[in-house]
């Protein structure tokens, strides 16, 4: 398919932008390698070979007995004795890193939280926990909540903008006036009398979220739709009968979404950032799940063991420095004052 020149304008604009430009394939790695976590941090081997047959934990629960042993429970695969029973006629595969989210280290040298070793690279929380497992985890689900939100939020959002920029008027007021009432509730204190009341899981928090956040955009969107409904092309659309919604959708969404798209890195951020904090005060995920806020939270308990608030220190500091990077280049691509390639 052949790009529009003002399309490879945008892409020449953002690779230009060296930091924006490198950032962005960045974190698409590391995302790319967060969901295949599994495979990299976890306590049940990948592949298990015992007298020919072959296995894979990761898929399916094996008893005990299956390899020689005495019990019919699932076989715990970091017991020597499970452990030695099929090394004698085969072998295991682990992942890297031998722990899972849960996974607790009762074979440390120090009491828990333990500093890191090469058992623990990151060291072990205040459960005996891997840092790592947690760290490598807890950003898949931000990254993975963050893009679920800002995606959801956005529909609504443009949805919302564009009904109100192109038909203006009475709907245009009604709609500000509900905008300012709602955007002034106060979130945190509902999302903490909700959390008295039920237990809060991923989807329950995006859809407690997504109520809110949706606003970000529509003033933006808003904006573009009443400037762009007063162009000729649009009235001349009007003219000739077009329908309202091939209206909005053909002529006149294309350059509202010019606007929207340079702010969508940033929202991605402030989505990762709230899920963050809310782990953090403890109105987040539910107890024991991996996130970087829960891992903040660890930090702040155990100030004698620094890898704690380190390790999530920096991880949030990554992800969000690499998240403002990649704004800043989807700013410079789209914006039509950085018109040198255009000579």
């Amino acid at each position: 398919m052949k790009l529009s020149p003002i399309t490879l304008r945008r892409l020449q604009q953002f690779k230009a932008n060296k930091r924006g430009y490198w950032a962005f394939w960045l974190f698409i790695g590391l995302f790319v390698v967060t969901l295949f976590a599994e495979l990299i941090a976890n306590d049940q081997p990948i592949l298990v070979s015992y007298k020919g047959d072959y296995y894979c934990p990761l898929v399916k629960s094996y008893s005990e007995t299956t390899f020689g042993g005495t019990f019919e429970t699932a076989a715990n695969y970091r017991d020597p004795t499970v452990r030695n029973l099929i090394e004698k006629d085969g072998w295991l595969l682990f992942p890297p890193i031998p722990f899972g989210i849960q996974t607790v280290n009762y074979n440390l040298p120090v009491p828990a939280p333990a500093p890191p070793s090469s058992d623990n690279w990151l060291g072990t929380d205040d459960q005996g926990r891997d840092v790592l497992a947690r760290s490598i985890y807890g950003f898949r689900v931000s990254i993975l909540f963050g893009i679920t939100l800002t995606f959801f939020s956005a529909i609504i959002g443009i949805i919302a903008g564009a009904i109100q920029g192109y038909f203006g008027g009475k709907t245009d007021l009604i709609f500000q006036r509900f905008i300012e009432i709602w955007n002034g509730l106060p979130i945190l204190y509902l999302l903490i009398i909700l959390s008295s009341m039920i237990e809060p899981n991923f989807w329950w928090l995006l859809g407690i979220m997504l109520l809110f956040s949706w606003m970000m955009l529509v003033g933006v969107v808003r904006a573009e739709f009443f400037r762009a409904r007063t162009l000729e092309y649009v009235r001349a659309a009007e003219a000739l009968g077009v329908p309202t919604f091939r209206i909005i959708l053909r002529h006149m969404l294309p350059n509202a979404m010019i606007a929207t798209i340079t702010y969508i890195p940033f929202i991605l951020n402030g989505s990762i950032t709230t899920l963050t904090s809310l782990d953090f005060l403890g109105f987040g995920l539910p107890p024991g799940s991996a996130s970087l806020g829960e891992l903040l939270t660890q930090g702040k308990n155990n100030i004698h063991a620094p890898w704690l608030g380190l390790t999530g220190f920096f991880s949030i500091a990554f992800i969000l420095s690499l998240l403002i990077f990649i704004g800043e280049a989807v700013r410079d691509a789209f914006d039509p004052r950085q018109n040198k390639f255009l000579r």
